[in-house]
């Protein structure tokens, strides 16, 4: 077992969430499960596992980062070490050896670690369209790491030296095989990320880490992200989409990769910019 806490966030997954806690009971030291009004019996399921599973009220108007800082402000954690996942993310075999044999090395030198994400979307491992290759920084030491509440993607800001896992973190939602689930999750999610991209905007709020195209990964994430924020609303999505489906070869994860690349990539944030130009418009 390795002195790790591992968090999680939950509302309505029960499809997912005890294939998750299965890989993490005997494995972690402490699990901890914050969840926000699940009425699919999601609680029930974590109590089989966690150590301690409790209600935080669901907010429509924000997402998971803010969810994550209020559980390392409000948990009882007992651990050093900090894991942060999702319903949906599980840890492949070939990590959890990678992380047992980290933590069989006394002292480690980084403070935090990146995990390389494998995308499954219907059944299907998405290896295309720079999926293949994205890495999440999800283990960090306690008091070391911190999230900017106002993004609207969970990132981890580590301060000091970071290292790299090359064990598969697999992220499997298996509700969004229902494809109207797929649409009303990021129809919400649109209204959100628009909302961000306007604050950002108007007021010049910065990120929490310097966008670099050849930083670590959460740097050139964000460097990107800054040189989409300077294209024009709606050709910035198709620009999008084309550069992953035919650059980056998007279009080899088959019919399952169409589908998650076109929604993904284009429909949703062709979505967001007409919600923000609507804002704008305000």
């Amino acid at each position: 077992m390795i002195p790790v806490s591992a968090i999680l966030t939950t509302r309505n997954e029960a499809p997912n969430i005890e294939r998750t806690l299965q890989g993490l009971s005997g494995f972690v030291d402490q699990i901890l499960v914050i969840d926000s009004d699940s009425d699919d019996g999601t609680a029930d399921i974590a109590r089989r596992y966690a150590n301690e599973v409790v209600n935080l009220p669901y907010d429509h108007g924000r997402i998971v980062p803010w969810i994550f800082q209020w559980g390392l402000d409000n948990l009882r954690i007992r651990n050093e070490w900090i894991l942060f996942l999702e319903a949906d993310q599980s840890l492949e075999e070939s990590l959890k050896r990678e992380l047992e044999a980290l933590f069989a090395h006394q002292p480690i030198a980084q403070n935090g670690f990146y995990m390389r994400r494998k995308q499954i979307f219907r059944g299907r491992w998405i290896r295309h369209g720079g999926y293949g290759s994205k890495y999440l920084l999800k283990l960090f030491r306690r008091g070391h790491g911190e999230l900017d509440e106002k993004e609207q993607d969970t990132r981890v800001y580590v301060q000091g030296p970071v290292g790299k896992l090359e064990g598969y973190l697999v992220e499997d939602n298996r509700k969004e095989a229902g494809i109207l689930f797929y649409l009303d999750k990021h129809l919400r999610y649109a209204e959100a990320f628009a909302r961000d991209e306007l604050e950002r905007r108007q007021s010049g709020m910065k990120w929490k880490l310097k966008p670099r195209l050849l930083g670590s990964p959460d740097e050139r994430t964000l460097w990107l992200k800054s040189a989409y924020y300077r294209m024009p609303l709606y050709w910035r999505s198709l620009a999008y989409f084309l550069y992953r489906y035919v650059i980056r070869l998007g279009f080899l994860d088959g019919k399952e990769g169409f589908i998650f690349h076109f929604m993904q990539a284009f429909w949703f944030r062709l979505v967001v910019d007409i919600r923000l130009e609507e804002m704008l418009e305000e």
